[in-house]
């Protein structure tokens, strides 16, 4: 009888532990020289992705940070209201880490001193901190901030697999603060042109109802 006990309280103990087990840490760091964001959970590199950090008037502080604030949907109080989705506060001075539309400055220095991702990269890192938490995510940002620095030509084969952390197609075209667009509306008939036909040699109407 004991021994069945004692199996069955370490069961629960171990099932309670289940899930904190799978939790991981997730590293991101943050070159400015190169302008790169590497991704890692539990030491295995899991993203790469450019990234637009400080110009130099507005330099993004180097260090080692822990996030504290996820909101999905930002505005900058600062500049002008300008959007910033996904946005992960890493700074009491309002450093976050977030999504940008501004694509084709990602890759060189272009921000007022956070670290811009598209929107969709944004969209990725934020579903993976909030899976793992922000106490066991940690943020390093170091090297020196470059006015242009060349785009990587590195690149990274991976598996062609479903990644859980990923926002699915359908986000595929997010606006610049995350949203998914509405459908735009298409007609799907056509109302025909008057035509008129002849009875008993006088012209008749055709009846074409109100249409669309």
């Amino acid at each position: 009888m004991r021994i069945g006990l004692v199996s069955v309280l370490s069961g629960l103990l171990l099932w309670g532990a289940a899930p904190s087990a799978a939790r991981a840490d997730v590293l991101i760091n943050v070159d400015k020289s190169a302008q790169r964001m590497e991704v890692s959970v539990d030491g295995q590199p899991r993203y790469t992705w450019p990234v637009s950090t400080g110009v130099e008037a507005h330099d993004t502080p180097s260090g080692s940070y822990r996030p504290f604030r996820m909101e999905r949907t930002h505005f900058s109080k600062e500049w002008d209201d300008a959007p910033m989705p996904f946005a992960m506060f890493f700074t009491n001075q309002g450093h976050a880490i977030h999504g940008t539309n501004h694509v084709r400055n990602l890759g060189r220095a272009a921000s007022h001193g956070c670290v811009r991702l598209s929107v969709r990269n944004a969209a990725t890192l934020f579903n993976l901190v909030k899976t793992q938490g922000m106490n066991r995510t940690r943020v390093q940002i170091e090297g020196a901030d470059a006015l242009v620095a060349e785009r990587s030509t590195r690149t990274r084969r991976v598996a062609r697999i479903r990644d859980p952390y990923a926002p699915d197609d359908s986000y595929a075209d997010l606006d610049q603060m995350g949203r998914r667009p509405l459908p735009a509306y298409t007609r799907t008939a056509v109302r025909p042109a008057y035509a008129p036909v002849t009875g008993y040699g006088y012209p008749v109407e055709v009846d074409v109802g109100e249409g669309w």
